[in-house]
């Protein structure tokens, strides 16, 4: 109602949204008010009006849940990277596997014949992948690195994240110090964040080419922290070591299966170390791969889940769609002294069921596809036929379209799902499914 002051409201808070924002009902219209949690009496006022719902600002909570929390971090409620942080870690997860369950049941119209319990770990200081803002304020004479703040392009004036792995989390001050110095620091958009089992990677953007003065200070300052530091001046290709000149190559290790996985600073890896590996140990154990089985992983990346199935299988074929990760992947198959894993780079959106690998037989299935999901390998599965399915989402919606795909068309039964606590204090939901072949 442009023009009209909005009085603030006060209403009983019934549900949530998938993304944690609370629900209530006046006027005969739902009103998402953000911050506010099930049960809570609130006082809003109206920001936005929609045709099927209103967004409101949270003023006060008069009647509070007893799942609200105090948020641990400073800025919260500011800053964009967080959106849950004041409500317990138990209701976070309440949320997610009620999303996971009505993505399920309204979008695939199926429902798993048993629920996993959710993989978890740390809520804090777990993110090892970030990209951080970057903007020089000459009004304010300081540059600000950080997140992106929750309803505005502006950059979050923080000094330390609570959800970033070390060291990084408490450098944030200290790169903010450093750009200030540079030359080039309204040309410094972003940073580029990759944490390792054995070192962390920044990667500078650069706009323009750094001063010599400039390459000294951040020559010093990786001397200084212990990091290693990368300039880019275009695109992925352009990333080139700074300080050290040869940096040791990255690496995470999966022990249980006597894995290291090297990767570049701008690979796709998962941002939680330590949930990945629960996560690679839970689809191994429900994909049940024997000594005898061939095993297909698609959408492999560098070969996350295809070199521990090396462990397992007789046979294991890895599809990726960039051709730089599928090199990484078989470079780690040869630094881990595998010869039962092969790899290609496929565009597995583009299939249409005349290639090669369709039509060899598969035991296992394992899927790990990004946020578009899986479509088209859906539509030719019953050339693949695997006995065994299993499937790592990062988005509850398509999976449940390719889960009413495989159990509509294909004849699979949900076996069973649950969520993957991958990203605490947000409202990701990343998942994990498996599914078997009726008899």
């Amino acid at each position: 109602m442009r023009g009209k002051r909005r009085e603030p409201e006060t209403a009983t808070i019934t549900t949530a949204t998938h993304d944690g924002r609370g629900i209530a009902a006046t006027e005969g219209k739902k009103v998402f008010v953000a911050g506010a949690l099930p049960g809570e009496t609130v006082r809003f006022v109206r920001r936005k009006r929609r045709r099927n719902f209103d967004e409101a600002e949270l003023l006060e909570v008069i009647e509070t849940s007893a799942e609200r929390i105090e948020p641990r971090c400073a800025v919260y409620g500011r800053c964009g990277g967080c959106s849950l942080q004041h409500l317990s870690v138990a209701g976070q997860r309440a949320i997610k596997e009620q999303t996971l369950k009505d993505n399920l049941e309204r979008i695939g119209g199926v429902q798993p014949e048993r629920w996993l319990p959710p993989v978890t770990g740390d809520e804090w200081h777990y993110r090892r992948r970030a990209r951080l803002a970057v903007k020089h304020v000459s009004a304010k004479g300081r540059t600000l690195v950080g997140f992106r703040e929750r309803h505005a392009p502006f950059i979050t004036d923080m000094q330390r994240c609570e959800v970033l792995a070390a060291p990084v989390d408490a450098l944030i001050a200290a790169l903010g110090e450093l750009i200030g110095t540079l030359s080039i620091r309204e040309r410094l958009p972003q940073i580029e964040v990759a944490i390792a089992d054995n070192a962390t990677a920044l990667v500078f953007r650069v706009l323009d080419p750094p001063a010599n003065a400039d390459i000294e200070s951040l020559q010093g300052f990786a001397a200084a922290h212990g990091v290693q530091v990368y300039l880019q001046s275009k695109g992925p290709d352009t990333i080139a070591p700074l300080a050290p000149a040869e940096p040791l190559p990255l690496y995470y290790e999966l022990p249980e299966f006597d894995v290291r996985m090297t990767f570049q600073p701008a690979d796709f890896v998962q941002i939680n170390c330590p949930i990945n590996r629960k996560m690679v140990k839970l689809a191994t154990d429900l994909l049940d791969v024997e000594p005898e089985h061939r095993v297909l992983d698609l959408f492999c990346g560098i070969g996350n889940f295809s070199l521990p199935l090396a462990r397992l299988a007789g046979d294991v074929l890895g599809i990726e769609g960039e051709a730089s990760l599928v090199r990484r992947a078989e470079m780690n198959a040869r630094n881990n002294g595998m010869d039962n894993v092969d790899f290609r780079a496929v565009d597995l959106a583009a299939i249409d069921g005349r290639e090669d690998w369709l039509k060899a037989s598969c035991d296992r299935l394992l899927l790990d596809p990004a946020r578009s999901g899986a479509e088209a390998v859906m539509q030719r599965m019953q050339l693949l036929d695997p006995a065994r399915i299993v499937y790592v989402s990062c988005h509850p919606g398509t999976l449940a379209r390719d889960a009413a795909l495989l159990v509509q068309e294909s004849g699979y039964v949900l076996e069973a799902a649950g969520i993957i606590d991958m990203f605490p204090h947000t409202a990701h939901v990343e998942s994990i499914a498996v599914f078997r072949k009726k008899n």
